[in-house]
């Protein structure tokens, strides 16, 4: 069970401590009162703690996902423009690691999410996101490969899930992949931005705005919500979300985290087989004003989210903290920031969020968020000149 929790974030790229943050929310874009009390600005309460920030690597551009490796082998990085990077526990950077297939890079699109697989101590495999370049345009896809020992090359790249249809716009892509120890991975996904293409996270005969489950061989689970549904596609597991870039799997239960519009960014228990109302419903606006869909918050058959934001946190990957160095943050999310910068820590308990903080957002743009060994949190900055750094207790 996730207990909601604050967000830790480091500020300077200096190995020096940064104190915690005055923080207001800001004005609503919209007025949609919440389905119940502690969907909403939940209360804000700082932790406290002085977290000292240390880059571990610089010179990244746009990094967008991190995975740690065991031990003492340091992290696999991408870069949006379509590179893999291996960063040791010294902060080298190296060469682009060989093997990928080919990437779209462009706009929104490029190498995104990167997870080792669930038995890579014996298999090597790293699995990843990526927008693919197909007939009539580019579609997210998501695939495997096996690591060479000295961490230069991908062998036997295998495409486990690629969208359909393929369409020229190179925006929403979402693109998390977890994993939920029963041989299973989900994949998140955008429904494309434009007004031609939202209306398709409706729809079940397509894989926009869509979270799909496969085997790690990339076969569907037979027991896959639409699995013999009729125009369905048998891989999808939840629909109606507009992009989800935030994904884990904790106690059983999967919990996405997606951008909304101007206003409405959403936490969701992503449950098989249920409707989360994009593009219909939504606790946020047309961009420049204007109403979303039916015009309301809510729909019968159409699932509330747990938690929404307006202003947007513009929110990337989250994590359940379980390391030692933080006692206090024990099963508490942590959740990248783009718009409000830095983390976002929830405090959950019984799947509802309890208290919220904000972190380190003078480190701009942070996209992705993990743990270290040590309990210290790693995040990624998604800047021209992006950087990998380590959040930690002052005096650790």
């Amino acid at each position: 069970m996730i207990r909601k929790t604050l967000m830790i974030t480091a500020s300077a790229l200096l190995a020096a401590p940064v104190a915690a943050q005055e923080f207001e929310r800001g004005e609503r874009n919209t007025s949609f009162e919440p389905a119940f009390d502690a969907q909403f600005r939940a209360p804000l309460e700082p932790s406290g703690f002085d977290l000292t920030q240390t880059k571990i690597a610089g010179g990244l551009v746009h990094p967008w996902g991190l995975a740690v490796l065991p031990g003492d082998q340091g992290y696999l990085v991408t870069e949006r423009p379509g590179r893999l990077r291996h960063i040791a526990s010294d902060g080298t950077v190296s060469d682009p690691i060989e093997g990928l297939p080919e990437i779209f890079a462009e706009e929104q699109g490029g190498l995104l999410d990167v997870k080792l697989g669930p038995n890579f101590a014996d298999s090597r495999r790293v699995y990843f996101t990526y927008s693919k370049p197909v007939e009539g345009g580019s579609v997210t896809a998501a695939a495997y490969g096996v690591l060479n020992e000295d961490m230069t090359a991908l062998s036997n790249v295998t495409d486990i899930f690629v969208q359909e249809p393929a369409v020229t716009d190179p925006m929403h892509y979402g693109s998390r992949i977890v994993f939920d120890g029963e041989g299973h991975a989900f994949v998140t996904t955008g429904e494309r931005f434009t007004m031609e293409n939202r209306d398709l996270a409706q729809e079940l005969d397509t894989t926009f705005g869509k979270v799909v489950r496969v085997t790690l061989d990339g076969e569907t689970p037979q027991d896959n919500p639409f699995v013999g549904q009729e125009g369905a596609i048998d891989t999808i597991w939840s629909y109606g979300h507009r992009n989800v870039q935030g994904a884990l799997y904790n106690d059983g239960q999967l919990w996405t985290i997606e951008h909304g519009p101007q206003g409405g960014d959403e936490l969701n228990l992503t449950e098989a087989g249920k409707n989360y109302g994009w593009p219909v419903v939504s606790y946020g606006e047309q961009y420049g004003g204007g109403e979303i869909g039916s015009g309301q918050a809510s729909m019968e058959g159409m699932e509330q989210p747990d938690y929404f934001w307006d202003p947007v946190i513009a929110p990337g990957d989250m994590i359940v903290y379980d390391g030692e160095m933080f006692p206090d943050w024990q099963g508490d999310v942590f959740i990248a920031a783009l718009v409000r910068h830095g983390l976002v820590r929830l405090e959950l308990e019984d799947g509802t969020v309890q208290a919220e903080e904000s972190l380190a957002r003078d480190l701009g743009r942070v996209r992705d968020v993990d743990v270290a060994d040590d309990g210290s949190l790693l995040v990624l900055t998604d800047l021209d000149d992006g950087a990998l750094v380590r959040l930690s207790a002052s005096g650790s």
